[in-house]
Order: structure tokens, then C-alpha cells, then sequence
């Protein structure tokens, strides 16, 4: 019988190393626009900072998720949390002295982001060789709501901290790094590719992980449709209601209130997934989560209460959460155990690459069609969305191995303590 998560030494570790590590990544990334805002005065550079940790993100992404299938995934976080802890050194001690330099500001966001894309799917590695496959969806749900939390939390605790002296949330930032590290070095399992990837650069290798997701037709579908063309498209939703209900920026009032409301959305989602077995109820799921959003746009196109237009939102965000939740649960069971950073880093990077740009679509819709125009126009693009989910042969197939593969790489992979069907 498998041991209950509440009673499994490691994954309590690594959850304990996420939420020190994301807390202090929230306070850290809360503060250092703030910063520049306040050593130069301009908006330009302050955005500045954001634009370069995601374009460093997109850019390591697959790389990252080729050497998490090199190296030993425990050894690689590690070596990530002590690349993280220097760079957040030397920008503390910059900050405490009273410069910081632009240079050293963007060295240390572009560090943070690449040392994230190689720690990312080295976690991801590492969770399946500590929890158990029938553990698997309570066990990433558990995550899921530390991490909501932590992001409603963090930028509140940073902010005020900021407000004390600005040194203070990358002093909390090293600390949380810094606990972070203890935690992972505390876990006694080891997780290894039995065949390791190969060159880093090698374009075989980058893009191994999206051939393998290419594969599986259901993968392929629901990642192309929920995974990009739902977050663009709700991405797009959600900054056309935050710029409506803000009265077009005149208040600030209603679109906080909206955007709040997804984010506890997503916690509450966390919260309910293990209670709702998202992994066995994948594409209902899904489909449900689908039209919801069909009908939330049509909504705003005629709802003028920032209190439910909030609520919609948080209704979407909540099943979107379980949904994500389940459809992750079923990537760690299905994928390989030696392509799991690289599979982790190829859904990751499809499902991120077209976020920054669902708010500028948003803002032309709502530029040149008005509100309702706007939220009807991008209502239509998640009805397709939901239409191809609901009736895809493929998506009603599930995961199924792709037909040829040896048994043994669909096969849960034992770990270096010998226990059979650990993921």
C-alpha cells in the first residue's frame, strides 16, 4: 500500500522547497520594477525587466528541459538554488549599498529566469519518482494551491516590505532561497534518466519533447487547443474585463476587484481538485471548462457589475485550475521517464508562448470594436476552442501509448531506492 502523501518525507520537502522558493520569487519579482521606477523614474526600463524574463524564459525553455534529462534532477535544483542564491546576493548587497545598477537588475531577472527553466522540469522529474501514480492528481493539486497562494500573498508581503526599505524583500527573497535549498538537499530520493538526453544544442534533442507530445494524438489536441488557444484567448478576456471595469484606467477599483477574483479562482480550484479526481475526469473536465468560458464572455458582453463579472471570471479560473490539474496528472503518468524534463519544457513552452500576446489582442478588440464587440469577438474563439475539445476523436480517445512504443518506456520507472511504480 502506498504511503499516504501527509506521511511521504520527501514530497512534504518538496513542497516546503516551492513555497520558499516561489514566496520569494513573488516578493523579489514584486520589487525590482519598484526599484528601477525609483533609481530612474522611467515606466520603459521598469518593463523593461518583466519583457526580458519572459523572452529568457521562451529562449531556455527546451534547453532546460534537455538537461533535466542529463543530469541527476535533485543534483540540477540544487545547482539551480545556489546559482539563484549569488545572484540575489549580489543584487542585495547592491541594493543595501544604494545602487543598483540597470545592468545588474536585468543580469540577475535574465539569471532567474533561465536557472527557473532548468529547475522547473528537473522538479517535474523528481515529483514522479516521489509520489506514486494513484497519488499523482491529489499530490499536484497540493502544489498548485501552495503556489496560488503564495502568488496572492507574495507581491502583498514584498510591497510592504519595499515600503520599509527597499533591500528588505530580496533579503527575504535570499532567506526563502536559501530554505529552499535545505529542503531539496534533505530529499533522500534520486531521480535519472536511464537513457540520457543528449547535446543540449542538438535540435534532435530541443525538440524531442514536442515530437513525443506531436505523437499522442490526444496531447497534440489538448495542448494546441486548451493549452494555447484557451490561454490566449481567456488571457485576452481577462485584460479586456480588467480595462472595462477600470473604467477605462479612471478607476483602478473594479479591475483589481476582476483580477482578484482569478487568482482566488485559481487557489479555489486548487483547494477542490482533490475532492473532484481530476485525473480520472480529464476531458469532462476540460469541455466543461470550455464552454464556461463561452458563456462568461457572453456575458460581460452585457454585464455591467464588477462583482459578477469577478465571479464569472473566478468560475473559469477555478475549473481551468482543476482541468490543468488533471491533464498534468495524466502527462506524468504517460510520458517516459528518461523524456520527462524535455516532454515538462515542450507543454510548458506551447502553453506560455502565446500568453504575452492574448492582452494586446484584447486591447486592440476592445480599441476598435468597443466592449461588447470585443468580448463577443473573443467569445467566438474559445467556442471553436470548446467545439474541437467536446468532439474530437482524439480528445475521447485519452492518452493512449503511442502504438509501437516498447512497453517498458510507457511503463511506470522504478526509482534508486527499488520501489516498483513510482513516479
Amino acid at each position: 500500500m502506498a504511503t499516504p502523501l501527509r506521511s511521504n518525507r520527501d514530497f512534504r520537502l518538496l513542497w516546503m522547497s516551492g513555497l520558499f522558493a516561489v514566496l520569494g520569487s513573488q516578493m523579489g519579482a514584486l520589487a525590482l520594477p519598484l526599484l528601477i521606477l525609483r533609481e530612474t523614474g522611467s515606466a520603459v526600463q521598469a518593463g523593461a525587466v518583466g519583457t526580458v524574463s519572459i523572452c529568457a524564459v521562451l529562449i531556455t525553455m527546451l534547453p532546460g528541459g534537455v538537461m533535466a534529462d542529463r543530469v541527476e534532477r535533485r543534483r540540477l535544483m540544487r545547482l539551480c538554488d545556489v546559482g539563484s542564491l549569488a545572484a540575489v546576493t549580489a543584487l542585495t548587497i547592491a541594493v543595501w549599498n544604494g545602487h543598483a545598477p540597470m545592468v545588474l537588475v536585468l543580469l540577475v531577472a535574465t539569471a532567474g529566469a533561465v536557472l527557473n527553466s532548468v529547475y522547473a522540469p528537473a522538479a517535474f522529474g523528481l515529483m514522479r519518482a516521489v509520489v506514486p501514480p494513484d497519488q499523482m492528481g491529489t499530490a499536484t493539486a497540493r502544489l498548485q494551491a501552495r503556489t496560488s497562494t503564495v502568488r496572492l500573498v507574495g507581491p502583498l508581503v514584498g510591497g510592504a516590505l519595499f515600503g520599509v526599505h527597499q533591500a528588505l524583500p530580496f533579503i527575504a527573497q535570499f532567506v526563502g532561497l536559501f530554505l529552499s535549498t535545505v529542503c531539496v538537499a534533505l530529499v533522500r530520493t534520486r531521480s535519472e534518466a536511464r537513457t540520457k538526453a543528449g547535446s543540449v544544442f542538438s535540435r534532435r534533442e530541443l525538440t524531442a519533447g514536442l515530437t513525443f507530445l506531436w505523437q499522442l494524438p490526444y496531447l497534440r489536441t489538448v495542448l494546441l487547443v486548451f493549452g494555447l488557444g484557451m490561454n490566449f484567448a481567456f488571457g485576452a478576456l481577462t485584460f479586456t474585463a480588467l480595462a472595462v471595469f477600470s473604467e477605462g484606467g479612471r478607476s483602478g477599483l473594479g479591475g483589481g476587484f476582476v483580477i482578484t477574483c482569478v487568482s482566488a479562482g485559481a487557489l479555489v480550484g486548487a483547494l477542490l481538485a482533490p475532492r473532484l479526481a481530476p485525473d480520472r475526469h480529464v476531458r469532462t473536465l476540460i469541455v466543461i471548462t470550455c464552454w464556461s468560458c463561452v458563456s462568461t464572455a457572453a456575458a460581460l458582453a452585457w454585464v455591467s457589475s464588477p462583482l459578477l463579472a469577478g465571479l464569472l471570471c473566478a468560475l473559469c479560473m477555478g475549473l481551468s485550475t482543476v482541468a490543468s490539474i488533471g491533464f498534468l496528472s495524466t502527462l506524468l503518468i504517460v510520458t517516459p521517464e528518461d523524456r520527462l524534463g524535455r516532454v515538462q519544457s515542450a507543454a510548458s513552452f506551447l502553453s506560455s508562448v502565446v500568453q504575452p500576446f492574448g492582452p494586446l489582442a484584447g486591447g486592440a478588440l476592445l480599441t476598435a470594436l468597443g466592449s461588447s464587440a470585443a468580448f463577443g469577438v473573443t467569445g467566438c474563439v474559445l467556442a471553436v476552442s470548446a467545439a474541437v475539445v467536446t468532439f474530437a476523436p482524439s480528445v475521447r480517445a485519452g492518452a493512449v501509448p503511442v502504438p509501437g512504443r516498447p512497453a517498458e518506456e510507457t511503463s511506470p520507472a522504478h526509482d534508486t531506492a527499488g520501489r516498483p511504480g513510482a513516479l
